[in-house]
């Protein structure tokens, strides 16, 4: 007659464990492949013993089985059958999808320490900071600078970091990102006074079609010099980029300077420098995937 039931395609991972051999004994390890084996529950095991088909009649403790009477030595065990995932409640690997995870149903109370490792996180996740690049002005210049064009290096001096991950690139003083993604740029310059002019200005720049450029972020300092003597000054100014367009989204860096203000550089250590931190996916990947 027709079988009536589950059909056998939705039943997974039945799992055939070793025939046991019976001593006389009450209790009875449970292997597969002669390795020691735990079901997930009494409930999830169907053995024969001379024939006869037993069920929830014993206990389960870890890979043992006890009958709760001795088993004679003269009874055979015909199969031993663990039904595993998928007539459980316990998902076969790889089973679980996206789409089966409710919302907020993955917190920290339910990770164990080392159980997520990088190679079990789909790409799309972000890994923490995976780009860096430092750039410095490697020879010191007067007055204006619109941009700062030439004269610059990637920081080659240990043990302070040179970059990390992609690199950033640079043509006439104009950076180009190398990828899509949220950015922290920051720009430190260094000045000397040598003569009367006393203002200066140091301004991120930055574009969205690769030609017109706006002021993004810029930082200004007025100072006197002390008795005709050299004077130093030192200005920062940052500012957060998020880059969706490596061909048009662009940045610069530019000095406003009187004729005797000395914007001061070295190829040895950072004296006016920009530094470039990815610090993750834009908004556009986060909702794009």
């Amino acid at each position: 007659m027709a079988y009536l039931g589950r059909g056998l395609d939705k039943i997974s991972n039945i799992e055939v464990l070793d025939n046991i051999t019976f001593d006389g004994s009450s209790s009875y390890s449970i292997t597969k492949g002669s390795v020691a084996f735990t079901p997930n529950s009494a409930q999830s095991c169907l053995i024969s013993i001379d024939g006869v088909v037993q069920a929830t009649n014993f206990t389960v403790s870890s890979s043992t089985i006890d009958f709760g009477v001795a088993v004679p030595s003269t009874s055979i065990c015909n199969f031993f059958l663990h039904y595993g995932t998928g007539v459980m409640t316990v998902p076969s690997d790889g089973s679980v999808t996206t789409a089966k995870l409710g919302d907020n149903s993955v917190t920290t109370a339910k990770i164990n320490d080392g159980a997520i490792t990088s190679a079990k996180i789909n790409s799309s996740v972000g890994l923490g900071i995976t780009m860096a690049d430092n750039w410095r002005l490697t020879v010191e210049f007067t007055g204006n600078a619109h941009p700062i064009s030439s004269n610059l290096e990637r920081n080659d001096t240990a043990p302070a970091l040179s970059y990390l991950g992609s690199q950033m690139t640079q043509s006439s003083g104009v950076f180009t990102f190398p990828s899509t993604g949220i950015y922290y740029v920051t720009y430190n310059a260094s000045f000397k006074l040598n003569g009367d002019d006393r203002v200066f200005t140091a301004i991120i720049q930055a574009t969205t079609d690769n030609s017109t450029y706006a002021n993004a972020s810029e930082a200004s300092s007025h100072i006197k010099r002390t008795n005709n003597n050299e004077t130093y000054q030192h200005i920062y100014t940052d500012a957060l980029f998020d880059i969706t367009d490596t061909s048009n989204q662009k940045v610069k860096f530019r000095i406003n300077a009187g004729s005797s203000v000395e914007t001061m550089a070295n190829t040895t250590r950072d004296l006016t420098a920009m530094r470039f931190i990815r610090l993750g996916d834009t908004w556009w990947q986060i909702e794009n995937g």
